[in-house]
């Protein structure tokens, strides 16, 4: 009966585990399917784009009904879809809001122009092919990256459940390690009553020797099981305290991966997108600016929507939308082994001396780890500086076209001369791409470092806290720490608001912030 009750119990615990480990393995796919999708969607929002701007160019000759109808055919398919019927105004995201404002401007349209013409084909068309090419590759970059995080947390968790399964070895053999040597008592005290109860003038002097030697066997048994106890209880204790350590490192781990890690994988997905795209539909608002002062009503309205271009609120929207695949988890609990009630770090001796000096080197290395990541993160910071300060060249004013003819070739001989001509684009393209290589080997670089110090700060704080480090070093004294108090077993309930529907006013990102209670470094600038 004991041991159906002992293999039902570490069946449970072990279904338990990995039945969050599952769930945290399909939030994971389920991350990457929804970037993909979001990938998706803009490089279908940029293929309608170039659609549009290639056959409004080819219609600029013909006047406002061509135009019109031009614009009712991309209006028509927006309202079909079920993409627009779903987000129409909750999740509107702000590239999507400017190409239904330049759908709008279109409609109001009632002249062609040959300026135009050429410099949608030769300008708008170009931007928003590189900024499709960006969007590939800057998504492939990232799901790199994404997949080794991936793969470093599903490693941190299979380490816990391998440290788990040997603490319950340790802590089994323990208890069969007990009750052996409980059984040995029992018998010397079963042989001392014997011998109590019998006289030892009525026993034959040929008796007392064999009554000694019976003595000396179970005394000989009870030490060897003493010993076995000793060390299997050693043992154990050595195993939960790998066991709670491994716990808080992968906790921290996920903990870093949810609030930060994710939110700077979008970021990465999204670099430049934004400040490209906004340059874009500025080319796009210099030409009809001066084209036709009549329209700058309409004009000014798409401008506002420019300006209001923004990755971090699109991420909250993103985030917001496929909430239930960003909420961290619920964090790995101790899992207590047949009635254990010790579930923090054990610091008494004979391990006290293994801890402090496990605690000195773990406060050792994070220091050297800090400096190295606080410099890897100021070369990401100037890095990222240079390549907004490319991603933001002011390029988009084409007035110098407008200024003396209106002729096609004069068009084409200032566009051949401004940033648009194929040598500037080569040559920044290839410094853009390089600025971009360098970036992602340093955020690579910095997300190794400060997971590895993640992890090992939270080893560094469970073991200061366990040691008393703090308040020793003040003092000066050197007393062992007591072992630490029996928590009372409770569960904290999972909050209720974590999957709804809206989460703090529908910003996912500042909910994840407040569960976190931690400032969050490097910080991804918007683009």
């Amino acid at each position: 009966m004991s041991s159906q009750t002992k293999f039902k119990k570490d069946k449970e615990i072990i279904a338990e585990y990995e039945a969050q480990i599952k769930e945290i393995r399909t939030q994971l796919v389920e991350q990457f399917k929804c970037l993909e999708q979001q990938s998706e969607s803009r490089l279908q929002l940029l293929q309608d784009l170039q659609e549009f701007f290639r056959r409004k160019a080819e219609i600029e000759l013909e006047y406002s009904r061509s135009l019109e109808k031009l614009a009712e055919r991309f209006s028509s398919k927006i309202r079909s879809s079920r993409e627009h019927q779903f987000k129409k105004d909750q999740y509107l995201l702000s590239p999507v809001n400017c190409w239904y404002l330049v759908l709008h401007q279109t409609r109001r349209e009632s002249r062609d122009h040959a300026t135009l013409n050429d410099i949608f084909m030769n300008n708008v068309i170009v931007r928003l092919s590189q900024i499709s090419e960006d969007v590939i590759r800057l998504f492939k970059k990232s799901k790199e990256i994404g997949l080794q995080m991936h793969e470093e947390l599903l490693k941190v968790t299979n380490e816990l459940y391998t440290v788990m399964k040997t603490y319950h070895m340790y802590h089994a053999e323990s208890i069969s390690a007990e009750s052996k040597l409980k059984e040995a008592e029992k018998q010397e005290e079963k042989q001392f009553n014997k011998s109590g109860d019998l006289s030892m003038n009525l026993l034959r002097h040929e008796d007392r020797p064999q009554r000694r030697s019976s003595v000396k066997k179970i005394e000989k048994m009870k030490e060897k099981r003493q010993a076995k106890y000793s060390e299997n209880k050693l043992k154990c204790t050595k195993a939960r305290n790998d066991y709670l350590l491994n716990l808080a490192a992968t906790n921290a781990a996920i903990s870093k991966y949810y609030i930060h890690d994710v939110s700077d994988l979008i970021d990465c997905c999204d670099l430049g997108f934004h400040a490209s795209l906004a340059r874009t539909f500025r080319t796009y608002l210099s030409a009809e600016y001066n084209l036709e002062t009549s329209r700058h009503e309409g004009l000014d309205v798409i401008e506002n929507a420019v300006d209001n271009l923004d990755s971090r609120s699109d991420k909250h929207t993103v985030m917001d939308m496929c909430n239930q695949v960003f909420c961290p988890p619920l964090k790995f609990e101790f899992q207590p082994h047949m009635g254990d009630e010790v579930c923090q770090v054990s610091a008494q001796q004979p391990v006290q001396t293994e801890l402090l000096m496990r605690y000195h080197q773990l406060q050792s290395r994070l220091a050297t780890l800090k400096i190295e990541n606080e410099e890897v993160r100021k070369t990401l910071d100037a890095t990222m500086q240079t390549l907004q300060d490319m991603l933001t060249v002011e390029d988009f004013d084409v007035s110098d076209a407008f200024q003396h003819s209106r002729s096609t070739e004069s068009v084409k001989s200032a566009a051949s001369e401004t940033y648009m001509s194929k040598i500037n684009i080569a040559k920044r393209r290839a410094n853009q791409q390089e600025t971009e290589m360098f970036y992602f080997t340093k955020f690579k670089e910095y997300v190794n470092g400060s997971n590895l110090i993640t992890k090992l700060q939270a080893k560094h704080d469970l073991l200061k806290q366990t040691l008393g480090e703090g308040e020793r070093a003040e003092c000066g004294t050197t007393r062992p720490p007591c072992l630490p108090p029996k928590p009372q077993k409770m569960r904290r309930p999972r909050p209720l608001s974590v999957c709804s529907h809206k989460l703090f006013n529908g910003c996912m990102e500042a909910f994840i912030k407040v569960l976190a209670g931690e400032p969050r470094s490097p910080r991804m600038c918007p683009m």
